[in-house]
């Protein structure tokens, strides 16, 4: 998986791309443990994201609750086949998917 990230202020953009895995959540973990500080609203560009297991579900949980005290987290451009597990696993309800 790829991960790029941009920061406008005090807001972070990560743009993943790839597989979101029990392998590759460790890295968007470490990621997020070093760009976030400061950060007031973090956005996910998930268009290139091509899957996501449990493991990637936990990572995004655990953001979504750092930022809910921070400031807001907001998920962009959902494929279809994550959008699919969003919905299964009821993230769809809890998440701001734009």
């Amino acid at each position: 998986m790829e991960i790029k990230t941009t920061r406008n202020d005090k807001e972070l953009t990560v743009a993943l791309i790839g597989r979101l895995d029990t392998l590759t959540a460790p890295d968007l973990e470490d990621k997020l443990d070093e760009e976030l500080d400061g950060a007031e609203r973090l956005i996910f560009d998930l268009g290139e994201l091509e899957y996501i297991s449990s493991a990637g579900l936990r990572v995004l949980l655990g953001a979504y609750k750092m930022m809910d005290e921070m400031g807001g987290m907001l998920i962009r451009n959902v494929t279809e086949p994550v959008m699919e597990v969003f919905e299964v696993t009821g993230f769809s309800d809890v998440l701001d998917i734009e």
